[in-house]
């Protein structure tokens, strides 16, 4: 674990959530001398704390962990505006509609900053029909390959992975993709808009 929960996190939570230390303390069954050091970093609570720590400051423990307290406060979320993470152990490729923590493998995972494509990874997309058909010219070895092209639209995610020494390629629904995306096992996420569809 590189990040354990610090003292200015716990009071900050505590605050917000309305309760003095003597409060916290009797929810999670310890003493307000524990809690004033906790929150003055003069120590840490135990790992066993965590989960009812969590549940008295009305968060999850990856919430308590990361120090951010994520809330969806717009339930008919654009899909657009979400997120990608891949966890850099199993591969894993995870997409929220909007913000979050994320957890894989006992990593907190970062969400992937997409860059625009470049030359080694220049997303084309050719209009057949009403689909696009995307390839990225790209290495496919085992070493190093394009792991997922998506297309990204406001109420949609369209998802293909792929694997090494297969052809980088895929095809996806036109109607109302704003974004086509293509992950590199090694340089990360990479974004390029769509042609113009009629």
């Amino acid at each position: 674990m590189d990040r354990y929960v610090t003292g200015a996190v716990i009071r900050r939570l505590r605050e917000k959530g309305r309760l003095t230390q003597e409060e916290l303390a009797r929810k999670i069954h310890v003493s307000s001398k524990a809690v004033s050091k906790w929150e003055t970093g003069q120590g840490f609570p135990d790992i066993s704390l965590l989960e009812p720590l969590a549940a008295a400051l009305g968060i999850s423990v990856l919430e308590l962990l990361s120090g951010e307290d994520v809330r969806n406060e717009n339930p008919s979320s654009n899909m657009a505006r979400g997120h990608f993470y891949v966890c850099p152990v199993c591969g894993n490729v995870i997409r929220t509609v909007g913000e979050a923590v994320v957890s894989c493998c006992g990593i907190t995972l970062p969400p992937c900053q997409p860059e625009d494509e470049d030359g080694e990874h220049a997303i084309r997309a050719e209009i057949s029909d009403d689909e696009y058909f995307v390839t990225v010219d790209h290495p496919m070895t085992r070493e190093h390959y394009i792991s997922f092209l998506a297309a990204v639209s406001d109420n949609a995610v369209q998802f293909v992975k792929l694997y090494p020494e297969g052809p980088a390629q895929a095809r996806f629904r036109i109607e109302r993709v704003t974004a086509l995306y293509a992950c590199c096992n090694r340089h990360g996420l990479f974004a390029a808009k769509p042609p113009r569809y009629r």
